[in-house]
């Protein structure tokens, strides 16, 4: 068994002494030792495994202990919260938190919080569908057009700059199989392109 203290904070203007020490004194006043520190200065909205954090995660063992000042330090959201804690009850490991005073772990307190958790990360994730959906369907009453950019997608697939030899081979009645296979594309591919920069042919 280890006990590792995370700590994190979101600028190399932040220090990160703070947290430590608040770490340091709930270890002594509980009598624990802290075997490993983990330390970074990074964002929260930085990739899982861009950050130390999940490194940290991978090497977890049975009945690890992983203290953070507060949950907020593991994740910038609560769906990344709820991951990191699925992470850590499914290897046994327990996560300890100062400012929560949460101390999720193998017992049917914990798993009752993490159904919690899970329960408040669903409907978080309902609530950002619906609003996608909805920012989606104003977007387009306002009429604009959605999608990737075209000129974007025309030169991802090297096709604009062909434009001019696509209408000419078109008008002489060679197919889109022939187009396609002439300019190296698929033909559904090409016939995405010939839709939206000639109209239907």
């Amino acid at each position: 068994m280890a006990v590792i203290g995370y700590i994190r904070v979101s600028s190399a203007k932040q220090t990160l002494e703070h947290q430590r020490f608040e770490i340091e004194e709930y270890a002594r006043k509980h009598k624990l030792t802290v075997d490993e520190w983990v330390e970074e200065k990074i964002s929260s909205r930085k990739a899982l495994k861009n950050r130390k954090l999940g490194e940290l995660l991978e090497n977890l063992q049975e009945n690890d202990i992983l203290i953070s000042c507060e949950i907020s330090r593991l994740g910038r959201s609560l769906l990344e919260v709820m991951r990191i804690l699925e992470t850590c009850l499914s290897k046994n490991c327990q996560v300890w938190t100062l400012k929560e005073n949460y101390r999720l772990g193998n017992d049917i307190q914990s798993k009752v919080l993490a159904f919690a958790f899970g329960l408040a990360a669903e409907i978080e994730r309902n609530l950002i569908s619906q609003r996608t959906k909805s920012s989606l369907a104003n977007l387009k009453a306002s009429g604009k057009k959605l999608g990737r950019p075209f000129s974007a997608e025309s030169k991802k697939l090297k096709l604009s700059k062909n434009a001019k030899r696509v209408r000419n081979l078109l008008a002489k009645g060679i197919s889109k199989s022939q187009i396609a296979k002439i300019l190296g594309v698929q033909r559904s591919t090409l016939r995405r392109f010939i839709e939206r920069y000639f109209g239907q042919i």
